[in-house]
């Protein structure tokens, strides 16, 4: 059995950063919410919208993580509303799945990275990490 040594962050300003999770599995949503909450992110689980850009104002994320397989539209997709959409076109979005195979597709989705399941959680926390911090919009959440 393989164990993982959880990334803990104390950054106390990184709870100003939002993640929007799309996910309808409860179990990985909520290992996700978790964790990322442990590493000081602030998360929104959603797993049935359908109304992706209402979803998006409402909540007003900073990243965008979404499982591929969904049961009203896959991930994909969903990802490319958001990139054709002009105010989120800039929006990180990160897509993860169990079929790797996906990626080959991914660059019509425009999605900044992808993931493939089974994943370790700090390797989420990385891609999370690389996608947030390459936003020079974030530096006003790290402003005093």
């Amino acid at each position: 059995m393989q164990t993982t040594t959880l990334k803990i962050i104390t950054q106390p300003k990184l709870n100003r950063i939002k993640v929007l999770v799309i996910e309808d599995d409860e179990q990985t949503a909520e290992l996700v919410r978790i964790f990322l909450s442990m590493n000081g992110y602030r998360i929104q689980i959603e797993t049935s919208s359908t109304d992706i850009a209402g979803l998006l104002e409402v909540s007003n994320p900073d990243l965008l993580i979404i499982d591929y397989l969904l049961p009203f539209m896959n991930g994909g997709e969903l990802c490319a509303i958001v990139k054709k959409d002009m105010n989120w076109k800039h929006l990180p979005v990160i897509i993860y799945s169990a079929y790797p195979k996906v990626i080959n597709s991914l660059g019509i989705y425009q999605c900044n990275a992808f993931l493939a399941k089974p994943f370790e959680l700090d390797d989420l926390l990385n891609l999370v990490e690389r996608s947030l911090f390459k936003q020079p919009s974030l530096s006003k959440k790290f402003a005093s």
